[in-house]
């Protein structure tokens, strides 16, 4: 996954706020990378409505 790239929300592994879980099935734009544990990358999302998150990626399908 690039920066740039236009992602679905597929799944959300933990459990999360109300307003992360309406991202489930939004399309939204990488803006960059988080180290997450120490051993893990995660991926900054930036929605339409401004909102920004990070996901692990098994979490995010592209979008063509």
């Amino acid at each position: 996954m690039e920066v740039g790239q236009k992602v679905r929300v597929c799944r959300i592994r933990d459990r999360v706020s109300n307003d992360i879980s309406q991202t489930l099935g939004k399309v939204g734009t990488i803006m960059g990378y988080k180290m997450t544990d120490g051993s893990g990358v995660g991926v900054k999302v930036k929605f339409d409505d401004g909102v920004v998150t990070w996901f692990f990626d098994d979490e995010l399908e592209p979008v063509q």
